[in-house]
């Protein structure tokens, strides 16, 4: 097996591996298959806790007191100091850090010289003993029993406390959740978020479904999509670039409340908000329209904030804004931000040149070749959003952005559609659903052009069977992850982001 030339990685391997070697020869198992684990770090700092309060103050603040309950804990040696006749160390565990005191008399003899100093940083070792508090305070265990449950072959980068290569960050991300705190703790947070969508939408009478990966037709939104070969049926599918259309599917079916966390792919770019393979929640709601999404979508947040997050102020890192998203928010109409972005009230009367010519004094590129609506939605996308960094409803969307929603019932030049925008970006669309059949499929022809063959015909023929009002959301899961959590970029809040293979 070759080596990666890589500092002395190679030389401390062989030096692990020599180790590895000696401890089978000698019968101990280096890779165990289990180890009795009966607390993580946390609980037993937490036991040790409970322990205190039943000593006598006086006894409890003595250097001498007894020590506490017996646990065994198990977890990745990532401080080792060793000394003469005894020894610190500090084991990682799902739940952070914790000390361990091992003595060389507290063990069987010729133990701690032949087995114990021999372990490396990266090991992962189970050890059992009672509990205590050092004179500076800390709960450690008093090691009188250990064992090595998975030898680490490979030593941590020396900069284990941080990487700081991004490329090394997101290629091996098991260094960087055992190194960084900080990235832990992001990723446990955006699990309790998902924990807690699903606990809010079931509150609401809500079922969660699952519906296809791979689609006959690429559809619910205007993106380029990944293709496959289905060899059984020998014919092209691809993978969804959105849930919604099996999810309104469901409507039809009698599911009134439905919902789905699932992951969607778009062969497109890469950027900071932007992986192709992302999270996506998806709810619709019948007898409801856009405005009940509106309630929904902040009851939601505030249910995260509440029970995730303890705060409703959110404190950007870059700048130290903070984001409010208590209270109701403020909805404004998207023709009035053009307005006020342009300072032209006639801005929807001019022609296309004219706006063209606009955008070229306001600094921003614009594909000559755009249509009429969508030089305004550059202006509104380049402009505008960026700046939309507290909550905010835009409402009145152009019908041309979406051929899925509701005409207006007083501007059928606009659709009845918000789109929540926090911190310069879009966190979740939501519609009054199109369920007139005969509009939903002009409005998909018009989309779609000459390419008919990416008509889905099937989900027209659901519609015709007579779907209910309905409103309907999506919300992109890592934009809320990267509000939420603080994190700089959409790739801090994927565990393993797209990147280029490797070269072998």
């Amino acid at each position: 097996m070759s080596e990666a030339p890589t500092d002395n990685t190679s030389d401390l391997m062989a030096v692990r591996r020599k180790k590895l070697d000696d401890m089978r020869e000698r019968g101990i198992d280096p890779f165990r298959a289990n180890w009795d684990q009966t607390h993580t770090s946390k609980t037993a700092v937490a036991a040790y806790d409970e322990f205190e309060k039943t000593l006598p103050p006086a006894e409890s603040e003595d250097a001498h007191a007894p020590d506490g309950p017996e646990v065994s804990v198990a977890g990745r040696i990532v401080t080792f100091r060793l000394m003469g006749k005894a020894s610190f160390v500090k084991i990682l565990d799902r739940d952070g850090l914790i000390q361990l005191y091992v003595q060389r008399d507290a063990l069987p003899e010729g133990i701690y010289n032949s087995e114990f100093k021999k372990l490396d940083l990266g090991d992962i070792i189970g050890v059992r003993g009672p509990l205590f508090r050092t004179k500076t305070g800390e709960i450690t265990v008093r090691v009188q029993s250990f064992a090595l449950v998975s030898k680490a072959l490979r030593p941590l980068p020396e900069k284990f406390h941080g990487i700081t290569d991004s490329e090394q960050i997101y290629r091996q991300r098991y260094l960087d959740l055992i190194s960084n705190q900080d990235s832990r703790k992001r990723f446990i947070t955006r699990s309790k978020i998902l924990q807690e969508i699903r606990k809010y939408l079931w509150g609401k009478d809500f079922v969660e479904v699952e519906t296809p990966s791979l689609h006959g037709v690429a559809g619910g939104a205007a993106a380029r999509p990944f293709i496959t070969h289905f060899n059984a049926l020998d014919c092209d599918f691809y993978l969804r670039i959105a849930l919604e259309l099996h999810l309104k599917r469901m409507l039809v079916g009698g599911f009134d409340r439905v919902f789905e966390l699932g992951r969607v792919f778009r062969n497109e770019g890469i950027s900071r908000r932007h992986n192709p393979e992302f999270t996506m929640l998806e709810v619709y709601q019948a007898y409801t329209d856009h405005r009940g999404m509106m309630k929904l979508i902040n009851g939601l947040l505030h249910h995260i904030c509440e029970n995730v997050l303890g705060t409703y102020q959110i404190e950007r890192a870059d700048d130290g804004v903070v984001i409010d998203l208590s209270g109701d928010w403020r909805e404004v109409e998207y023709s009035t931000l053009i307005k006020e972005a342009t300072g032209d009230a006639d801005w929807f009367t001019r022609s296309r040149e004219e706006k063209l010519a606009a955008t070229q004094k306001f600094g921003i590129e614009v594909n000559p070749e755009a249509a009429d609506y969508e030089v305004t939605q550059d202006v509104y996308e380049k402009m505008i959003e960026p700046k939309l960094i507290q909550p905010t409803f835009v409402t009145r969307i152009p019908k041309e952005l979406i051929p899925l929603a509701k005409l207006n019932a007083s501007n059928d030049g606009t659709l009845d559609i918000f789109e929540l925008a926090i911190n310069g970006q879009e966190i979740a669309p939501a519609y009054s659903e199109q369920n007139d059949p005969i509009i939903q499929r002009q409005m998909l022809e018009e989309q779609v052009g000459e390419e008919i063959q990416n008509l889905d015909e099937d989900f027209l023929v659901a519609l015709e069977h007579g779907m209910p009002p309905a409103g309907g959301m999506g919300v992109g899961i890592d934009r809320l992850i990267i509000l939420l959590t603080g994190a700089a970029n959409i790739r801090d809040t994927i565990l393993f982001p797209a990147l280029r293979p490797e070269k072998s």
